[in-house]
């Protein structure tokens, strides 16, 4: 059942896997997905504020776009702090830093899905 061939291809197989770890990226990963999700929420609150998606203004989307954007750069804040090395390393640097540019533009988006919505939203008399 085991024959030589097995088992050492079974050691090549792990000895590939040691030098590969997602450990050092969870972080960045984590806050890359955070800041992707802003980004996606910004967009849809912006579409929704121009009313071309939905009936809503926009409102709810865009505070939860700034927050959510605020929370992936503070998570990417986090990442680089605590990574080892530099770019290249394998530590997340260069994720953690895309992820510091997404939570921004998920931001930016947000603040102008909102400040849209709040200019759609007044009324005739002021």
């Amino acid at each position: 059942m085991n024959s030589p061939e097995a088992l050492t291809m079974s050691i090549h197989l792990v000895t590939a896997a040691e030098g590969y770890s997602v450990q050092g990226r969870g972080p960045s990963i984590a806050a890359d997905l955070v800041a992707l999700a802003s980004v996606a929420i910004g967009a849809l609150a912006l579409a929704r504020a121009k009313g071309r998606v939905g009936t809503g203004g926009g409102r709810t989307g865009a505070v939860l776009a700034m927050a959510v954007g605020l929370t992936g750069m503070i998570l990417a804040a986090v990442a680089l702090a605590i990574a080892d090395g530099g770019p290249g390393t394998g530590n997340g640097v260069v994720g953690s830093a895309f992820a510091l540019v997404l939570g921004l533009l998920g931001m930016v988006l947000g603040g102008r899905a909102r400040a849209r919505s709040r200019r759609t939203g007044l009324t005739a008399e002021g």
